[in-house]
């Protein structure tokens, strides 16, 4: 039988407006889980553009991988 080929599920390639990202960020307050909201901030950083959010804030984008990206992928 042939595998099936996966590649891991990324919310960000979804979330394409700002209404998009703004009822993902919403669904996410409403889970009441502080993690929860912080993966979904770095999902819709992630959406946006790092670098655009890194100019935007004035930090690395490097800072924001690890302060977002990092802390939900373990």
């Amino acid at each position: 039988m042939k595998k099936a080929k996966t590649r891991v599920y990324d919310a960000s390639e979804y979330l394409k407006t700002e209404k998009d990202m703004n009822a993902y960020f919403e669904a996410a307050l409403e889970e009441g889980d502080p993690a929860i909201v912080v993966q979904a901030l770095g999902v819709i950083a992630k959406a946006r553009g790092m670098t655009e959010i890194a100019h935007k804030t004035g930090l690395r984008r490097e800072s924001l991988y690890k302060a977002f990206i990092a802390r939900w992928k373990s």
